[in-house]
C-alpha cells in the first residue's frame, strides 16, 4: 500500500507538472513591485527596461493617500473637492504620471493599490494617519484617482494589509477584531468612488492581507470572515449584503523554513497553504457574502535573504524558494497572479543590528545592485521535487512565454556540469518531466534566447 501511495503521488505530481496539465494557470500573470526605483526619475526607465527583459508586463504601485492629499498633517480639513483630481495641489500627481507614461511606452500595465497612511484630518480623533479613516473621505479620494488614471488602469485593490496595525487601527477592540468592519466600510466607499470615477468595468480587489495573525494582527481568514459579516460558522449577518469585490488579494509570505511551511493556526495563509484561502472564499460565496468565482491575486511576495540575520535565508535558498513558491502558485487554477516584491534590497538603516536590516531583503539584487542567485532563478525558475525513487521537474522560461527549448544540465557533488536532457516548453514557456532520483545531484537550466544570448539558472537541489 505504501508503494502504491508513493506511485500515485509521483504520477499526480508529474501530471501537474507536465505542460499539457497547465492550461488553467497559463494565463497567470507575474506582477513586479519596485517602488523605490520606479518612482525615482533617475532609475525609472532603466528599471522598467530590466523588469521587462525579465518577462514581466505588470507592476503594482501603492498610492499612499497621505502623499496626495493637501495639508496631510493638519488636524483641520482643507476646503477642496476631494473627488476632483484638478483640485489637488500642483505637482501632486507628477511622479505617478511619469510612471504611467514610461510604463505605457513599454506596454506594461499598472495595478494601483489605494491605501494608508491617510491624511491626519481624515482619521478619527485626528491623532495619527491610520486610526479609523473616514470612509466618505476615502471614497472621494478614490473617485479622484479613478478620474485621473481610469483610462490606464483596469486592476485596482483597496488598502494594503488592512489586518496590520501599521496600515489600519484599531486591529482589536476589547479583545475582538475591529479592523474587519472598518475595512468593509473603506472598501465599499473606495469601490463606489472608483466606479463613480468611470471605472465600472474594472477589476477591484479586496483584501491585500498580511499572512500571519497574532495579538497585534488579525489573521487573514479571521479578517476575511469579519469583513464579510460571517460568524464562526460562516453564516452571514442579515444586515450585510454581498460585497461588490471582483477578487481577493493576499500577501502569502512564508517563514524561514520555506514555501512548504504550514502554519499551525488554520487562520493563517502562507504560500504553502493557499488552499485555505480558496476554501474560505468558497464558503463565503456559498453563504452569499461574495459573488461566485472569486480569483486569488497574490500581489506581494518575496523571500527574505541574508544579510538579514534574523529571518533571512542563504542566497542559494532564496533562489530555490522563490521558484518553489511560484510553482505552488502556478499549480493552483484559482490563483490569477503571483508577484515579486523588490528588484533590489532596501538599503541598510542606521542604528543597531536589529534596526540595520529591518527593511526587506527580498530583492533579486542586493542593496548595492549586485545580482543574487535569485535573479537568474526568477528568469528561469526551476523546481526539482523529491518523490523517493523519482524526481519531478517543473520549470519555466519567463522572458519567452511561448514554445522554446531548454537544456537541463546535471552535476554530482564536486563534479563539473554536463548536458542531461533537452526539453520543449508549452506555449506558456512551461515544461515538466519525471526523472530518476539520484542523491546529491543538482540541476540547472540553460536557455538560448532568439538573439543568441545564453542564460543559465542557478544550481537547484531536489526537495
Amino acid at each position: 500500500m505504501r508503494r502504491l501511495v508513493v506511485t500515485l503521488l509521483v504520477l499526480c505530481a508529474a501530471f501537474a507538472a507536465m505542460p499539457a496539465a497547465a492550461p488553467a494557470a497559463a494565463s497567470q500573470v507575474m506582477t513586479f513591485e519596485a517602488p523605490r526605483e520606479l518612482l525615482d526619475d533617475a532609475t525609472r526607465d532603466s528599471s522598467l527596461d530590466e523588469i521587462q527583459r525579465l518577462g514581466v508586463d505588470r507592476v503594482r504601485q501603492l498610492v499612499y493617500w497621505h502623499d496626495f492629499a493637501p495639508n496631510p498633517d493638519s488636524r483641520e480639513r482643507p476646503s477642496f473637492d476631494a473627488s476632483d483630481p484638478g483640485a489637488y495641489p500642483e505637482g501632486t500627481w507628477g511622479r505617478l504620471d511619469r510612471l504611467f507614461a514610461a510604463a505605457q511606452e513599454r506596454h506594461i500595465s499598472i495595478q494601483l493599490t489605494l491605501t494608508a497612511p491617510a491624511p491626519r484630518w481624515a482619521t478619527k480623533g485626528r491623532r495619527d494617519t491610520v486610526t479609523e479613516p473616514s470612509a466618505a473621505e476615502f471614497g472621494a479620494f478614490a473617485t479622484a484617482v479613478g478620474r485621473r488614471y481610469g483610462d490606464r488602469v483596469s486592476l485596482w485593490s483597496i488598502w494594503n494589509e488592512p489586518n496590520h496595525p501599521d496600515f489600519l487601527k484599531p486591529q482589536y477592540r476589547h479583545g475582538r477584531p475591529a479592523s474587519p468592519a472598518i475595512y468593509r466600510r473603506l472598501f465599499q466607499a473606495g469601490a463606489r468612488g472608483l466606479r463613480a470615477g468611470g471605472n465600472q468595468g474594472d477589476t477591484i480587489l479586496m483584501g491585500e492581507t498580511a499572512p500571519i495573525g497574532n495579538e497585534r494582527l488579525v489573521s487573514p481568514i479571521t479578517f476575511l470572515r469579519g469583513a464579510l459579516c460571517l460568524n464562526a460558522r460562516w453564516h452571514k449577518s442579515a444586515r450585510c449584503g454581498t460585497l461588490d469585490a471582483d477578487g481577493y488579494a493576499h500577501h502569502p509570505y512564508t517563514k524561514r523554513s520555506g514555501p512548504r511551511y504550514k502554519p499551525p493556526d488554520k487562520s493563517d495563509v502562507t504560500i504553502g497553504v493557499v488552499a485555505r484561502l480558496v476554501h474560505a472564499l468558497d464558503r463565503a460565496t456559498k453563504a452569499g457574502a461574495l459573488r461566485h468565482g472569486q480569483g486569488i491575486y497574490l500581489t506581494e511576495f518575496g523571500v527574505q535573504s541574508r544579510p538579514d540575520p534574523f529571518v533571512g535565508v542563504s542566497l542559494r535558498q532564496q533562489a530555490e524558494y522563490i521558484s518553489i513558491a511560484e510553482q505552488i502558485a502556478f499549480s493552483n487554477p484559482r490563483v490569477k497572479s503571483f508577484s515579486q516584491y523588490l528588484l533590489s534590497d532596501d538599503p541598510p538603516r542606521p542604528g543597531p543590528r536589529i534596526s540595520r536590516y529591518s527593511g526587506f531583503e527580498t530583492g533579486l539584487r542586493d542593496s548595492n545592485g549586485k545580482a543574487k542567485p535569485a535573479y537568474d532563478a526568477f528568469r528561469l525558475p526551476l523546481v526539482v521535487t523529491d518523490y523517493g525513487r523519482s524526481d519531478v521537474i517543473w520549470g519555466r522560461v519567463r522572458p519567452y512565454p511561448r514554445q522554446t527549448t531548454v537544456l537541463l544540465q546535471i552535476a554530482a557533488s564536486g563534479k563539473a556540469w554536463r548536458d542531461y536532457k533537452t526539453v520543449r516548453t508549452n506555449s506558456a514557456g512551461v515544461y515538466g518531466l519525471k526523472v530518476p532520483h539520484v542523491r546529491g545531484r543538482r540541476f540547472r537550466a540553460l536557455w538560448t534566447a532568439p538573439g543568441g544570448a545564453i542564460f543559465s539558472g542557478p544550481p537547484i537541489r531536489a526537495y
